[in-house]
């Protein structure tokens, strides 16, 4: 499982140092691709090949299962970890999240996500209020 919130720097080949914590579970390879509210996702192999199977299930004559498919694989890209545990982050998957050299990177679960700081800031303080005054049951089952 992948947890907690760390703070990378983007080399100037477009390269991403693994936080520490995820490495064994990424080492394997990963795939990187779009995320939502313009964060990039990291799934290990295993986790993506999971999460594929579930979204092709999706029916074809859904519209919007069609578009999340084709915005969420079309930008995918495997990659191994090279030896300094460095995955390169594509241009495009770069421009799409807005990434400069100051990064984010927190474990939400199944997947890391890769944000631009500014971008992970301005959406914590966006939502954090709204998380500690959920009152009602927003995962079902959860509280």
């Amino acid at each position: 499982m992948l947890l907690g919130t760390y703070l990378p720097k983007l080399d100037d080949k477009g390269r991403l140092i693994l936080p520490a914590r995820f490495r064994d579970e990424l080492s394997g390879g990963v795939v990187i691709t779009r995320g939502q509210e313009r964060c990039l996702y990291v799934f290990s192999e295993r986790e993506f090949a999971t999460f594929s199977d579930r979204i092709r299930q999706a029916p074809v004559t859904s519209k919007q299962g069609r578009d999340f498919i084709r915005l969420l694989l079309s930008g995918a890209n495997q990659e191994r970890p090279d030896a300094q545990h460095r995955v390169t982050l594509p241009p495009a998957l770069r421009a799409y999240a807005g990434l400069e050299r100051d990064l984010t990177v927190i474990g939400a679960g199944n997947r890391a996500e890769i944000w631009s700081t500014p971008a992970w800031e301005a959406y914590y303080a966006s939502v954090e209020s709204d998380y500690a005054n959920t009152a009602e049951e927003v995962i079902p089952g959860l509280f």
